[in-house]
């Protein structure tokens, strides 16, 4: 057990008791469920608002005038104003799109407005820490539209290194970064990056997974022109995204999906689309787990974010600490060494074991963490590592989650040392 405490800035005893998987029995004790960075879990608010929905107002959104009807569209739309004020959006009503996840948002702002805007001769600048979805769009618009693609590269303990920001900019378009990685828990200097952006004349859109869930956002501060987040990862149920982008660019971008809802008028010649957010909704939406989304958004605010992130920054300062006291130069932690310079995100690479072998072993002693590439098979590269094996923090989690997680690695350790 490591000598460091970790603070607790709320009672993740009375947090847990509200998520029902995790009341579950494993391998004979609790579940240690450490994989927050690829889906949260889902308290019980989240699951009941879900269920109401379908007992009470199950109908389609923006179409029916009677009384159920009408109570699943102002459902709906009270969702996107309370996920709008949840990260600081100006006009929520207007610049709050849903989507089926964040891999779709990124997908549109890459076809939609890259479609209309990049050509040969621009340049798209995107950095070594992305996720596959915020990296493979762009690269199958490279291949019609024929831009450059740059990419900042990474320091020595996965930091962003901006050395060379300033000709790595020159002539960029858009810059497409995340907020957060989610394999080295690395935070960017968004704020920085978007300022130096938009004076070199780029635009900056902002993959937000594993940030929204974990601090509290404010886009106007980041001064960012989108972001993208999906509801799993914060407490909402899956099959539902999120993207945020300014009003005006939003306005001057091409539909992405064609089909019911998302038009004003259609005729013989052609059609027109209807104004936002509609233009970018088509077809029905996720309606219950939008509803769903809006209950986990409240959750959270509830337990406060600044809260959120002081208890992951106490957690991760643990786990660091516990680890490395326990298993020195064995175990290796991918990412920066201080807990304030990373999320709850730990990849880790056992001496000996592969990453896939140590997630099995962990999982007979009900520890949950993900082996792989974490689709980001460009930054494994950068490591120098095929894959990792991930283990993320959440509210949820304690330090006796990491303890856990420490006696399953010894564990596993002793098993393949034979």
């Amino acid at each position: 057990m490591s000598t460091v405490q970790a603070t607790r800035t709320f009672d993740v005893a009375k947090v847990k008791a509200d998520f029902p998987l995790l009341q579950r029995v494993l391998e004979g004790g609790p579940i240690h469920y450490l994989d927050s960075a690829a889906s949260s879990q889902k308290p019980q608010v989240v699951i009941d608002a879900m269920t109401t929905y379908y007992e009470t107002i199950n109908a389609n959104v923006h179409r029916g005038v009677y009384e159920i009807a009408e109570a699943a569209t102002n459902a709906l739309e009270a969702s996107r104003i309370r996920l709008g004020q949840f990260i600081g959006a100006p006009s929520p009503e207007t610049e709050v799109l849903f989507s089926k996840n964040a891999t779709e948002s990124l997908n549109l702002v890459a076809r939609s407005w890259g479609g209309s805007n990049l050509g040969p001769g621009d340049v798209v600048l995107l950095t070594q820490l992305e996720h596959h979805a915020n990296i493979v769009p762009w690269f199958q618009l490279q291949a019609e539209k024929g831009f450059e693609i740059r990419w900042i590269p990474l320091t020595a303990d996965a930091q962003l290194d901006l050395t060379n920001l300033d000709v790595l900019l020159d002539g960029v378009k858009i810059l497409a970064l995340t907020a957060m990685s989610n394999v080295t828990g690395t935070l960017t200097p968004v704020a920085e990056l978007t300022a130096r952006a938009h004076a070199a004349g780029a635009l900056v859109c902002l993959d937000a997974c594993q940030s929204v869930p974990h601090q509290a956002t404010d886009l106007v501060a980041l001064g960012v022109d989108f972001a993208a987040f999906s509801g799993h990862k914060m407490l909402g149920p899956t099959g539902v995204g999120v993207l945020w982008g300014r009003e005006a660019l939003l306005e001057a971008m091409p539909p992405f999906l064609g089909g019911g809802g998302m038009i004003l008028n259609v005729t013989l010649d052609g059609f027109v689309p209807a104004d936002l957010p509609a233009k970018f909704e088509a077809g029905t939406p996720p309606v219950a787990e939008i509803i769903g989304l809006h209950a986990a958004v409240d959750y959270l605010d509830a337990l406060g974010m600044d809260a959120i992130r002081e208890h992951e920054i106490s957690l991760t300062a643990y786990a660091l600490h516990a680890l490395t006291e326990r298993f020195g130069e064995q175990l290796t932690i991918h990412g920066p060494a201080g807990a304030h310079s990373r999320g709850g995100v730990l990849s880790l690479a056992m001496e000996g074991i592969h990453p896939h072998d140590l997630s099995q072993v962990l999982d007979q002693h009900a520890v949950c963490v993900r082996p792989g590439h974490h689709c980001a098979k460009p930054l494994m590269k950068v490591l120098g590592v095929g894959a990792t094996a991930r283990a993320s923090f959440y509210i949820y989690n304690d330090t006796d989650d990491v303890d856990a997680l420490a006696d399953a690695l010894a564990e596993a350790a002793d098993f393949f040392s034979f």
